[in-house]
């Protein structure tokens, strides 16, 4: 094989999200890893959305391949993990006040661990937000790179 020729298999979506993961350090890879895990057990039909940008490193779930369609968000920087509701997190109940943001749309929470996904609160948050997007298809959703800054903060403290 020639210098610089990459084969399908390094130009697949799954191996280029696992470099970008591999950019954080030990703690947010495992957090990042054990949370999309969460999130593809529970919304199966979303197709994965990735955004390796300049502040953050971004996996949307979506019914669609329209990023306007996205349910959920998990967003990660060099200081942790979170869950973000992009477009209907104003719209959503939040008896229990686990929502932080003051956008027009968007709220989100931060992630400690996968286990705050199973939480009965979370995953109240997570079902609304289900309910006011557009249905999910049944199946399994397609992993999606939407696109890579080449100029990125660290992801590392």
């Amino acid at each position: 094989m020639k210098a610089g020729v990459k084969t399908a298999r390094e130009k697949s979506p799954e191996k280029q999200l696992q470099k970008f993961i591999a950019k954080f350090d030990a703690k947010n890879q495992a957090l990042i890893t054990g949370v999309r895990k969460a999130l593809r057990k529970r919304l199966a039909g979303a197709n994965e959305l990735v955004y390796d940008n300049y502040n953050f490193f971004v996996i949307g779930y979506c019914p669609t391949e329209r990023p306007t369609d996205t349910i959920i968000s998990l967003a990660a920087g060099a200081n942790g993990v979170g869950m973000a509701f992009p477009y209907c997190g104003t719209r959503l109940k939040d008896p229990h006040k686990l929502l932080q943001g003051s956008g027009t749309k968007n709220r989100f929470i931060r992630v400690e661990s996968p286990a705050t996904l199973a939480r009965p609160e979370v995953e109240e948050l997570i079902a609304a937000a289900v309910k006011l997007c557009k249905p999910l298809p049944s199946g399994t959703g397609q992993l999606i790179i939407r696109s890579v800054s080449a100029k990125q903060r660290p992801r590392r403290k």
